[in-house]
């Protein structure tokens, strides 16, 4: 008798770190569906900055030039930590990536605000806007998945479902980090 509730209580603590980490995986793909948009206006900007390039200076066509290298890398992270969401050190790198782009994105706008041949102040703010809307939606998701890897690292840490999560290879995740 004792035998059949340890393997029944087994069975249901492993069904549920199952279904943790099947949240954490759909909850990821949430927040993958919000970046690839991201990538998308990234995309629209520099298609709608090229015929400008002829006019900027140097300095703003290598801040525009570095914005598309940070959107590369995102995309290279996001592809990575979409294969493996509780890949530790793909969050870490995606994580990096963010920053990196928000970084780039700030000098880079900067840079065609006061550009000659801008159509006009309002297109600038209008990019600004996109960009900031883009950025809400992506912190809510990231919320999302951050809740959902808590939760997750929370189960594998409670005793007795810590033995399971060690014996079936349950690793702890790492949540993104905010931004604003």
């Amino acid at each position: 008798m004792a035998f059949a509730i340890v393997l029944f209580w087994a069975l249901g603590a492993y069904n549920r770190l199952m279904r943790l980490r099947s949240a954490v995986a759909q909850a990821f793909g949430s927040f993958d569906a919000h970046m690839v948009r991201m990538v998308a206006l990234l995309g629209e900007f520099n298609a709608a900055h090229t015929v400008q390039r002829a006019l900027l200076v140097d300095g703003v066509d290598q801040e525009l030039a570095a914005l598309q290298g940070a959107t590369t890398q995102l995309s290279a992270c996001l592809a990575v930590v979409r294969a493996r969401p509780l890949s530790v050190d793909g969050v870490a790198a995606l994580t990096a990536a963010r920053v990196v782009l928000r970084d780039t994105w700030q000098v880079a706008t900067r840079g065609t605000d006061a550009a000659p041949g801008d159509e006009a102040p309002a297109a600038s703010n209008l990019w600004h806007l996109r960009w900031d809307e883009h950025v809400q939606q992506n912190e809510q998701a990231a919320r999302v998945f951050n809740d959902a890897v808590g939760q997750y690292n929370e189960a594998i840490a409670q005793f007795p479902a810590s033995v399971l999560a060690r014996v079936f290879g349950f690793k702890p995740a790492r949540a993104l980090e905010a931004l604003q």
